[in-house]
């Protein structure tokens, strides 16, 4: 059993398939099936069963797959230490962000880091919500995950957690004149407002069901799951966006009216990481924020 065996094997899992496997990692199709079956036969089980062109873990594989994930982060800990014996002069630091929280603070955050390590490549990946960033962490993914939860949300299972910032809610309009004049805006005072909206699962969402309910006459314009697209659906006059505070400066800076929503959620954004050593890069990450307090 070795290194490459077990990359292969994680990309089987990953993928659902050999041929999708050997795309992703630039290979031919019967190298990812001989290491399977040379890993198979080390092993002395089988780790998939294989009905036609699918294939499914056995109880093997599914045990196989979290020391497999282990060895793996193992192997890129070791290369990146070495690599930074001499300082952090290249490298990788892969981030799991939900989409607002990248807008702000993770913004201000990479930008600090950038400039005292502006060799370090930065990967944001995007997730939805928190329990897509527990994934990524999960599965190898990603070393740092942002999250913004509510206050009485549970913690996510087996990570560990550096409380960043508190965030509130906002309204963004076209202009000023698609909004009410109080600030902050309550509710009630949104009856009848076409609500552009986060999907299920999201502070975003969560606070936008509690408007729809509060405001009678009022709908959902737009369900929208790429966040990137609710600033330019504003602007075109779709609608009223339910958002996290962290889009202020961002809606202020492209010209939308911004007021404060008035209702006692909020959320607790977080860095979020899995127990253990750290890479280097993630090791100043965290230095940072903590020099930072």
């Amino acid at each position: 059993m070795d290194a490459r065996q077990l990359k292969y094997f994680l990309a089987v899992v990953d993928a659902g398939s050999v041929h999708r496997a050997a795309e992703l990692l630039y290979v031919a199709q019967p190298s990812v099936s001989q290491a399977l079956r040379t890993l198979e036969r080390d092993l002395g089980s089988l780790l998939f069963h294989r009905t036609g062109r699918r294939l499914v873990l056995t109880a093997a594989g599914h045990a196989l797959v979290a020391p497999a994930r282990e060895v793996l982060r193992g192997l890129d800990l070791a290369r990146a230490t070495v690599e930074a014996v001499d300082g952090l002069l290249g490298g990788e630091l892969v981030i799991a962000s939900m989409p607002s929280q990248s807008v702000s603070p993770l913004t201000d955050l990479i930008a600090a880091f950038a400039a005292v390590n502006p060799f370090v490549r930065i990967c944001v990946r995007a997730a939805s919500t928190p329990g897509d960033v527990l994934k990524m962490l999960t599965t190898g993914d990603a070393e740092l995950g942002v999250v913004a939860a509510s206050p009485t949300a549970a913690a996510l299972p087996g990570l560990e957690a550096m409380p960043l910032e508190t965030q509130r809610f906002a309204l963004l309009g076209r202009d000023e004149a698609a909004l009410p004049p109080a600030d902050p805006v309550h509710p009630a005072d949104l009856a009848g407002a076409a609500l552009i909206v986060g999907q299920q699962g999201t502070g975003m969402r969560r606070v936008a069901d509690a408007v729809l309910r509060q405001a009678p006459g009022s709908r959902f314009a737009v369900e929208v799951e790429h966040r990137e697209a609710v600033l330019p659906l504003v602007l075109a006059g779709v609608g009223i966006a339910v958002v996290s505070d962290s889009w202020r400066a961002l809606a202020k800076s492209a010209g939308a009216a911004v007021r404060a929503l008035d209702t006692s959620d909020s959320l607790e954004v977080s860095l979020v990481s899995r127990p253990g050593r750290l890479s280097p890069a993630a090791v100043a990450f965290h230095s940072q924020l903590e020099s930072g307090r």
